[in-house]
This record gives structure tokens, sequence and C-alpha cells, in this order.
């Protein structure tokens, strides 16, 4: 059975408009980048503390757009048989001995070829002859070697693999890369990839994010909770709650049957381990300062301003 792919956005307000069918909701600037990187073939480089949704934007192009999500997941000391690709030994020393009992001659060709050439995540992306999202994440996990490395990826779309050649794209993935900005990245990856720094959302947005992404939830119990959350956000944490965290504590209170904020104390204390996740953060949010918190949560007009930001352009 054929799929019917999505049709590519043709500017960046039908860019926008799907990342919302899939629940991704993204403001002008963040769709226009991804748009224009999209159009310019070109890496679109996303830095910002964790749990902004950098991650989640890759997931939602692919989705929106019918595209296979491909996914480097970056750490110290990745290397390229980890990331591009990888011979596999045990089948060429299989094929050797199959020769050996038939008295042949083993040839180069016999076994380096693609048949036996076991494809990760880079060599994956530029391999696929439909469209792709290839996403880096967290590249400032990576080191400098591996950098440099990524460049030529980047630069031609095109791996070099000295037994077989230059392996080339057959179609152009559209590349995420994401930074939480634990180290500094080089000039050279910077200057290949288009910019967009992602910040936690306004209290308006927020809300219309989990609203969309929890919309079994009551109203009021979304709005007091993201209210809680973005004074929470202004604490000394080591540890700040992302919007994955908002939405864990607004189905767990879901689960509990909440409509607002408890007014019960513990219920609230208990369920505090969706939002802060070191001990330190915990024994700092006490009791006296969740309450302050509370207090004073509810702020007029959050149902228009999230309904203004739904229906922006």
């Amino acid at each position: 059975m054929t799929t019917t792919l999505p049709a590519p956005p043709h500017d960046e307000r039908a860019l926008r408009e799907q990342l919302q069918r899939v629940g991704y909701l993204a403001d002008t600037d963040l769709a226009t980048t991804a748009w224009l990187a999209g159009r310019l073939q070109r890496p679109l480089l996303i830095e910002g503390d964790a749990g902004v949704g950098k991650t989640g934007l890759a997931t939602a192009l692919a989705l929106s757009q019918g595209a296979e999500l491909v996914r480097l997941q970056c750490f110290e000391g990745l290397d390229l048989s980890q990331a591009a690709y990888e011979w596999n030994y045990g089948r060429q020393l299989m094929a050797i001995r199959l020769h050996e009992g038939r008295s042949e001659q083993v040839q180069s060709s016999d076994i380096f070829s693609r048949e036996f050439l076991l494809e990760r995540p880079l060599l994956k992306a530029i391999s696929l002859s439909g469209p792709s999202v290839l996403l880096i994440d967290e590249i400032d996990r990576a080191d400098e070697a591996f950098e440099a490395f990524l460049l030529e990826v980047l630069a031609d779309y095109q791996i070099t693999v000295p037994e077989l050649g230059t392996l080339r794209a057959q179609h152009i993935p559209q590349v995420v890369l994401t930074s939480n900005g634990t180290r500094e990245l080089s000039d050279a990856l910077r200057r290949r990839c288009l910019y967009h720094y992602l910040d936690y959302p306004t209290l308006a947005r927020e809300v219309a994010i989990v609203k969309s992404a929890v919309p079994e939830a009551d109203a009021h119990l979304v709005e007091d909770c993201v209210q809680f959350v973005q004074r929470l956000r202004n604490e000394d944490l080591a540890k700040t709650p992302g919007i994955a965290e908002t939405l864990d504590w607004v189905r767990a209170l879901h689960q509990l049957q909440q409509h607002t904020l408890p007014e019960d104390m513990t219920v609230l204390l208990t369920t505090l381990g969706c939002l802060l996740k070191t001990r330190e953060d915990r024994f700092l949010v006490s009791a006296e300062r969740a309450l302050q918190l509370v207090e004073g949560r509810r702020t007029v007009g959050v149902a228009e301003k999230t309904a203004a930001v739904v229906a922006a352009p």
C-alpha cells in the first residue's frame, strides 16, 4: 500500500500549523527558523536548557511531515563506529571461512561490501531513499574530534568509508542539532548551521502546550499548575523543571482527581517529585515555601492569552 506523505510546508505559517496538528506549539521565530533550515537544506542548531522542547521539535518535524526520525544520542567518547558505521566482523569472518571451505581465494570485495556494513545513525540518515529528520541530540556532550568528523557529513551530506569510497545522500535529511550549553561548540559547526535559542515558554504558551497535551485535565488545574511551575523556575534550583515535568505533574494531579491545585499541602508536597529531581531541590522547597508559591496563583486573563497564543500567526 502506498503512503501519501504530507505536502512540504510552503511557508513558515504552514509549518507552524503542521507542528500544531501533532501537538507541538512553536512560536513564529522558531517556526520560521525551522522552515528556512529545511528550505536551505541547512542544519538547525537549537540551544537551550533541558526540558524546553528541543528534542520534541525534531520529533514533531518528522511526525508532521511523514519523515523517518533518526536519532543520534551524543555522549563523551562517541566515535565513528557508534555514530556512522561499523564493519560486521562476525559476518566477514563467516564469509572468509566459506571461501576457504570451497578452496576459493578471498578478494577484498568479498568482505568489504555494503552488505557487511552496519549502519549507525549518520550513515542510516543519508542512506534512506525517503524524507528523514536526523536528530543529533546533545552535541555538546561529544568531544571536538567528533565535531570535526561531523562537519564532513553536514557540509556535503556524505560519509567516506575507506574500503568503499564516498557514500552520498540519496535524499538530504533535515538535520536538527540540540545543545544544553555544557560546553562551547566550535565556530565551524556554528557557521554550518542556522541557529535558534529556545527559552522556557511564557505563561500563556505553556498553558496552551499543557492543555493540548493533556486535554482531559481540568482547565483550572492546568492554569494553576503552570503558574506554580513558572514561579518555581525563579527559585535557586539545581535542576529547573522543564515542560516535560509540568506535564508529568498535571497528569499526576489529574490521576488524583484534582481540579485545581490541592488545598491539602500534603497532597501537593507528595507530588512535587514530578517537578523536583534532586534531594537538595526537594528540601529547598519546604511546605512554607510551596504555600507561598501557591498563593496568588491565579492570573487574570490566562484563558484569553492562551487562546491568543494558539491562534497567533
